[in-house]
């Protein structure tokens, strides 16, 4: 018995002598350092999501995700993308508030969540953005995308067109609400994103935080919205952004929150009821708030540097933050020697594009770099003609 005890021991040692180093490496522990955003101490968050994601707003930095890029059913969140698009044409002057919307009879006849909109009826921009926003209407968000683009179809197709330019290359939208359709799919992070770019729009919040509100006010009956996101009731520091649900989908949130400052967005999809959807997404804002601050490189409105135009029709033009720009640090973190560098593409030559990526914002600790920024055109600038480059010429020489 001992001698075959004493062999089986032999060979066992034989064996693992022969193996290769790279066999063992699964279970070699992990070195001390920082913890991947999607390892412990995080790693029970969202525990009941088929997928999820918790994000810096400012910085983009990913905390925390799980399953982050499958491709999944995204329910109403859909219409983060559709308020982008409103929030976008409201910036660009095409719409205004104010701007009367008529209800065509497609648009009416949207089943699921919905603010009853008739054939015909006529409701502002902004009572249409609050039943997007707080009552999750179907109607009102195929009203919408009518109004912008024409069309459903068409609407979509701008909807897919700003998908891609954002990266969010695990969504394909087939229509501008997530009521259940074939090729209609995005991932937690692709949500992350859009939430984040629609964020950058910080007037969202005044629709996507109110608890309740009413449409059509003079009328003798007017309609209560309650918002179905009940964290920006119950959650302090809550004030966005999209619900979602269907039987495919189950309970799916974007959810935002800022405390101290700092604002963070929780996405969970696949939840199994509300209840749980909410407290894991709870969670996920306790967490980051407790373990985590940001830290200003330079505030909105305030002065990044200038860019030089090659042959366009200004010469330059000043770049101005139109966001506060933020590194995400754990709290307690160092932050002596933190800088920052414009570093611009190399020449810029007009034509140039509004939104055109220019640069980079490269922020550093000492020489590490700490986070980049991309960097956009703020404003058009067309090619100058012969004539005003001559005299420009001519002007600087006198000078």
């Amino acid at each position: 018995m001992k001698k075959r005890s004493m062999k089986l021991c032999i060979l066992i040692l034989a064996f693992a002598l022969a193996m290769p180093a790279a066999a063992f490496a699964a279970v070699e522990p992990t070195p001390p350092g920082p913890a991947p955003s999607n390892q412990a101490p995080s790693a029970n968050l969202a525990q009941s999501a088929r997928s999820a994601i918790l994000m810096d707003a400012d910085s983009g930095t990913v905390i925390y995700e799980k399953n982050s890029h499958d491709k999944l059913p995204p329910a109403s969140i859909t219409k983060v993308m559709t308020l982008l698009l409103i929030m976008e044409a409201l910036d660009d002057g095409k719409i205004k508030l104010s701007d009367k919307v008529q209800t065509s009879e497609y648009a009416a006849s949207m089943g699921g969540s919905q603010i009853f909109l008739e054939p015909g009826e006529e409701m502002t921009v902004d009572d249409m953005i609050k039943g997007i926003a707080l009552a999750s209407g179907n109607d009102a968000s195929v009203a919408m995308a009518e109004k912008l683009a024409g069309t459903e179809q068409q609407f979509v197709a701008m909807m897919n067109e700003r998908a891609q330019q954002l990266g969010m290359n695990d969504t394909q939208f087939s229509n501008p609400n997530g009521l259940p359709v074939a090729n209609h799919f995005s991932s937690a992070h692709d949500i992350a994103v859009m939430s984040r770019e629609l964020l950058k729009h910080s007037e969202v919040t005044k629709y996507t935080g109110l608890y309740q509100d009413y449409l059509r006010k003079t009328s003798e009956k007017p309609f209560w919205l309650v918002n179905t996101n009940k964290l920006v009731r119950f959650y302090s520091g809550a004030d966005g952004l999209k619900t979602g649900f269907t039987s495919e989908a189950k309970y799916c949130l974007s959810a935002t929150a800022k405390r101290d400052g700092m604002r963070v967005i929780a996405v969970v999809m696949g939840e199994p009821d509300t209840k749980t959807r909410n407290a894991e997404v709870s969670q996920m804002f306790d967490y980051s708030f407790a373990q985590y601050m940001n830290h200003s490189i330079i505030k909105e409105g305030e002065s990044m540097g200038t860019l030089q135009i090659e042959k366009g029709t200004a010469p330059e033009l000043p770049l101005v933050a139109k966001h506060t720009y933020s590194v995400l640090l754990k709290k307690g973190s160092q932050t002596k020697d933190i800088r920052y560098e414009l570093k611009i593409d190399g020449p810029v030559k007009a034509p140039v594009q509004i939104g055109q990526p220019i640069g980079k914002l490269v922020v550093y600790q000492g020489s590490k770099v700490l986070k980049e920024f991309d960097v956009d055109a703020p404003l058009s600038v067309e090619r100058a003609g012969w004539w005003k480059l001559l005299k420009r010429s001519f002007s600087g020489l006198f000078t």
